[in-house]
């Protein structure tokens, strides 16, 4: 299923390339929440070298995850939505 981004999501980004670390020092600080806001809720995770987050849609949880490169694309406006799946 494809989720549409939103403002929000871009202050997430523009909070994660403000901090202007690599994906090393992201895993160094690790934390599955991090980064929140009312729809979403997420934060780097070292296993897997990538962001996970959870968006709340019509009282359902869902789960996307995006590399770093992938963050700077939303940032840049090169991508406008992702893959979401439902939360288990």
């Amino acid at each position: 299923m494809k989720h549409k981004l939103n403002s929000e999501f871009y202050e997430i980004c523009e909070q994660i390339v403000s901090e202007n670390k690599n994906s090393s020092e992201w895993a160094a600080i690790e934390s599955d929440d991090m980064f929140q806001s009312s729809m979403y809720e997420g934060g780097f995770d070292a296993t897997g070298m990538e962001f996970v987050f959870s968006v709340f849609l019509e009282d359902k949880e869902y789960w996307f995850q995006l590399n770093l490169d992938n963050v700077y694309k939303i940032h840049n406006n090169q991508i406008a939505e992702v893959d979401i799946t439902e939360a288990d």
